[in-house]
């Protein structure tokens, strides 16, 4: 891959992994909620699990929903309901003395595979191939997924330390709520990208 090919991805990817979506909304709340340290496995679980879709869609997972169309909108159903589970579970998560003693933070496969349910991730997997791995060939694709895993730690650490610095003005369990319910009510936006397109 030329240098002048592989900036242009390093920037294509780096703006679709940091602007606001369900990774980076639920990342935020989990930092809020539980902490940097304890959403470590959380933020694993993206800046790992989202380059492994695209190396999986680079080489043909999408062959399946062209081979057989009602998979992909029974993925399409999967993603909504699941969405819709992450948001009532962010909206009624508990208050920081109670979310440290019993709630916990995804786990590292909890939020990897999340990305096989992620709208976003979807439209990023298969623009980033389209773009920058037309042929699919296994080094292009590697490629992409490894600028991915690159930003990913970028994203990912400043997602969820946003949201650890938000921890400290949501120690009032009034505050905590709003902020909950506002991340819920937006990931549950940003399902407007599934329903309405």
């Amino acid at each position: 891959m030329s240098f002048d090919l592989l900036s242009a991805l390093a920037v294509f990817a780096l703006v679709s992994v940091i602007t606001p979506g369900p990774n980076n909304l639920m990342l935020m709340a989990s930092g809020a909620n539980f902490g940097w340290q304890r959403s470590l496995p959380h933020m694993l679980g993206v800046g790992l699990g989202f380059p492994l879709m695209v190396v999986m869609v680079g080489l043909g997972v999408m062959q399946v929903f062209e081979l057989f169309p009602p998979a992909f909108i029974a993925l399409q159903i999967a993603s909504v309901a699941y969405l819709l589970y992450l948001a009532w579970k962010i909206a009624t998560a508990a208050p920081p003395g109670e979310a440290e003693a019993t709630g916990t933070p995804l786990t590292f496969l909890q939020a990897a595979v999340f990305q096989w349910v992620n709208p976003k991730a979807w439209s990023m997997a298969l623009g980033a191939i389209t773009l920058y791995a037309p042929g699919r060939s296994l080094n292009a694709v590697l490629w992409v997924a490894g600028c991915y895993v690159a930003v990913g730690v970028i994203s990912t650490n400043s997602w969820t330390g946003l949201g650890t610095a938000l921890h400290r003005i949501l120690r009032n369990p009034v505050h905590l709520r709003a902020f909950n319910l506002l991340m819920a009510a937006l990931l549950v936006g940003s399902l407007a990208f599934v329903l309405w397109r």
